[in-house]
C-alpha cells in the first residue's frame, strides 16, 4: 500500500510515519511537509534513508506538487494544519489558507486520481465547548460549533471532506481527537511548555484560573486508532478517538511538576486568552463499539516517559 501522509515531520504525522513504517514492511509512505516551524527533519530521524519512505518537502496548496505526489497513491492521510490556537488568533489567515484551501487542493487530487481513501485527521475542538461540570461528551452527532479561527479552519475542512464523498463519491473518513501528548511535540504546547521551564526552574504560564479542562492521549494510542479506522472504517464516518482522561490544566501542570521534583511555585497565573473553551471531552463509543479500539497506554506511564524524552534532549 502506498500512503501519501502530510504533515509527516510535525508531532503527530511523524509519530505515525514512525508506526506504519514500523508495523507494515509492505507500505511506502510519501511524507510532504512544508517544514514550518511546527515540523522537523528531526522527528524523521531514522527514516530517511528507509526506502520504503520519501520526503518531499512542500505545501499543500501547492496543486501542482499535490497532483505529482498523488499519482498511484492508495490512501492520502492529511494530518498537515496550523494547529496552534494562540496563533490563529494573532493570523487567521494563516490557518485558512493551509486548512481550508490546502484541504480542497488535496480533495480535488485524491478525486483526480482516484485513491482508495482519503483520510481527514481532525479535532476534537470543531464541536465547541462543554460546561466545566457537567458529565456531557461530545459524540459524532454533536453540533459543531467552534470557538477559535483555528476551530473554524478545521471544520471547514471536515466540511469539505464530507461534501467530496456526498457530492462526488470520494472514499472519506475523518477521525477527531482529543489532546495528544507524548515525543516529538512541539515546545510551545502545554505539556511540553510545563516541562521545559519546569527544566531550567523558568515560570510555567497557566491561563485565567487553570481550570480550563482538556481529555489527554498518548500520540501512539492515537496512531493505533488511525491505523484500525484506515483499515475497517465504514465510508463517509466520522469518528472520535477519545481517552476518558480529563485533567484541568493546573492539576496536571502540578501533576509534570511532583514527576520532576520542582516546587509548585512555578506556576503562573497569566492573562486568559480570548474566547478559550473551558472543557472538552469525547465519546468513543463508537470507536470501541464498531473496531474494539481501546487506550493501551496509561496516562501514568505515558506521562513520565514523556518527562523523560524531554528532559533527556529528546532521545
Amino acid at each position: 500500500m502506498r500512503l501519501l501522509v502530510t504533515g509527516g515531520a510535525g508531532f503527530i504525522g511523524s509519530n505515525f510515519v514512525h508506526y506504519i513504517l514500523g508495523k507494515y514492511p509492505d507500505h511506502e509512505v510519501i511524507d510532504l511537509d512544508a517544514l514550518t516551524y511546527a515540523g522537523s527533519l528531526g522527528n524523521l530521524e531514522g527514516l530517511m534513508d528507509n526506502p520504503r519512505h520519501r520526503f518531499v518537502q512542500g505545501r499543500i496548496e501547492d496543486g501542482r506538487l499535490v497532483g505529482e505526489l498523488m499519482e498511484g497513491v492508495d490512501v492520502v492521510i492529511n494530518f498537515a494544519a496550523e494547529s496552534h490556537v494562540d496563533r490563529s488568533i494573532l493570523e487567521p489567515q494563516v490557518f485558512i489558507e493551509t486548512n481550508v484551501v490546502g484541504t480542497q487542493v488535496l480533495l480535488d487530487a485524491a478525486l483526480q486520481y482516484k485513491v482508495r481513501l482519503f483520510y481527514q485527521i481532525s479535532t476534537d475542538e470543531v464541536y465547541g465547548a462543554l460546561e466545566l461540570n457537567s458529565t456531557e461528551r461530545f459524540t459524532e452527532d454533536s453540533p459543531l460549533r467552534p470557538n477559535s479561527p483555528y476551530a473554524a479552519s478545521k471544520t471547514s475542512a471536515d466540511l469539505l471532506a464530507r461534501a467530496y464523498h456526498r457530492t462526488y463519491g470520494l472514499p472519506v473518513v475523518i477521525s477527531r481527537c482529543s489532546n495528544n501528548y507524548g515525543p516529538r511535540q512541539h515546545p510551545e504546547k502545554f505539556i511540553p511548555t510545563v516541562i521545559l521551564n519546569a527544566l531550567h526552574d523558568k515560570p510555567i504560564p497557566i491561563y485565567g484560573d487553570g481550570l480550563y479542562v482538556r481529555d489527554w492521549i498518548h500520540v501512539l494510542d492515537h496512531c493505533r486508532a488511525i491505523d484500525l479506522i484506515m483499515n475497517k472504517r465504514r465510508i463517509g464516518e466520522v469518528y472520535n478517538i477519545g481517552p476518558d482522561n480529563e485533567w484541568a490544566n493546573i492539576d496536571l501542570a502540578r501533576k509534570i511538576l511532583q514527576i520532576m521534583g520542582k516546587p509548585e511555585d512555578l506556576l503562573q497565573s497569566v492573562t486568559d486568552r480570548p474566547g478559550h473553551d473551558r472543557r472538552y471531552a469525547l465519546d468513543n463509543d463508537k470507536l470501541e463499539r464498531e473496531l474494539d479500539w481501546k487506550p493501551s497506554i496509561s496516562f501514568d506511564h505515558g506521562l513520565a516517559e514523556t518527562v523523560r524524552w524531554y528532559t533527556e534532549g529528546g532521545k
